[in-house]
């Protein structure tokens, strides 16, 4: 199973000194760095596009950068944010004509491809995109605005998601994106992921380097026994006892 990555979302940061944010949440221990990219049309918002990501490599920014398209249509943005240094492009299986076609295009442009799952939107697009994939996204809340509770019966989906990359046989990162707090994300590592997108969680605490080492903490106590040893029924089973507890 891959390390655990942090991947703060900007959605939440001070858009008036953004480098600066950015900055300082890598300078605290983060990973990489979540753009939630919406269109007011596929969700029921509009954020920011290609030129901010531009910015910030401009501002010298070198770590990842993850974009999350919530675009409809997907391909026409593609290539913009490749060329403005995106690393991670995930975009939702309902927002495109031809999933495997975009998957292809964000390879094609030099970028890692990410499918995106809603709360109510079954695994099954994996039967035939997983070997293609560098990343599976499990939104814990509904797409569209920042700042809402995570959604419990997340975990057994979670887990669901991880059994299938065990059998994968390649490296694909778990995401996990919606209401991911210090005292929930040792639920929502437990359940299998192994990158943690928190936005209000980090940017509006006090101390990012004190936030993001007690994440790191709480996703070290999930630990456990390797999740290759771990069977999809027992994975569903820890989600199922997880999300009991966060409820």
């Amino acid at each position: 199973m891959p390390s655990p990555w942090i991947a703060p979302s900007i959605l939440s940061a001070d858009f008036a000194r953004l480098g600066a944010e950015v900055e300082a949440v890598l300078e605290a221990g983060a990973d990489l760095i979540h753009f939630d990219v919406m269109d007011n049309h596929y969700v029921p918002n509009l954020t920011i596009g290609p030129m901010v990501c531009q910015a910030l490599r401009r501002h010298g920014v070198a770590a990842p950068i993850d974009v999350h398209l919530m675009v409809r249509p997907v391909d026409r943005l593609v290539p913009d944010f490749a060329a403005a240094g995106a690393t991670f492009i995930s975009f939702h299986p309902e927002a495109t004509d031809h999933v495997d076609r975009t998957i292809a295009l964000i390879r094609e442009h030099g970028c890692r491809p990410g499918l995106v799952f809603n709360p109510a939107t079954p695994l099954d697009y994996l039967d035939y995109t997983l070997e293609l994939l560098d990343l599976v996204l499990i939104m814990s809340v509904t797409p569209g605005f920042g700042g809402q509770q995570f959604i419990p019966t997340s975990l057994r989906k979670i887990a669901d998601a991880r059994a299938r990359i065990e059998t994968c046989g390649r490296e694909v990162r778990l995401e996990v994106d919606g209401g991911i707090k210090v005292d929930n994300i040792a639920a929502v590592a437990a359940a299998g992921a192994d990158t943690f997108v928190a936005g209000s969680a980090i940017f509006g605490s006090r101390d990012y380097t004190e936030t993001i080492a007690e994440m790191r903490r709480q996703i070290g106590r999930a630990g456990g026994k390797p999740r290759s040893a771990v069977t999809p029924l027992a994975a569903r089973r820890t989600a199922r006892r997880a999300a009991r507890r966060a409820r």
